[in-house]
């Protein structure tokens, strides 16, 4: 993804556009643990259709989220893979899930999502954090956070 956007458009309806559908999101999290083909992330993907899934991916190449790389010539066959675009959406993708998993009541399963520790099961908090200046900041502080 570019780090720029439309002047007078938030970045945030600018990922909204990129990947706010469920589809896209399921894709890409599909495509964190690899490259796979066609039918692998139809059958990671539950319940998307056929057609679905092969404009999703076409949109996710065109945005430079993906990549295809072809196996087959005849007939084409590809893998699909995330370029380095994609994977920096695994941190977003993490944190709906620690939120989801949080509001799901009981159909969370009891074994350890991403959102919990590994070793005592404690669910994970998140913290704003500013590189440049090394230090926390407070989401909750008007002086220490843009609104966007």
């Amino acid at each position: 993804m570019t780090e720029r956007h439309s002047p007078g458009r938030p970045p945030l309806v600018e990922a909204v556009n990129r990947i706010g559908d469920r589809w896209t999101l399921l894709i890409v999290h599909s495509l964190l643990t690899g490259p796979q083909r066609f039918g692998e992330l139809s059958g990671s993907v539950d319940g998307i259709a056929p057609n679905v899934l092969t404009k999703r991916i076409r949109q996710l190449e065109s945005d430079g989220l993906i990549r295809s790389t072809a196996y087959s010539d005849r007939p084409p066959r590809f893998s699909y893979a995330l370029t380095d675009d994609g994977r920096q959406l695994a941190g977003a993708l993490a944190l709906l899930s620690t939120w989801g998993s949080r509001h799901a009541g009981s159909r969370v399963p009891s074994a350890p999502h991403a959102g919990q520790h590994s070793r005592c099961g404690t669910p994970l908090e998140t913290k704003l954090w500013c590189p440049t200046c090394d230090q926390s900041v407070d989401a909750n502080a008007d002086d220490d956070l843009i609104h966007l």
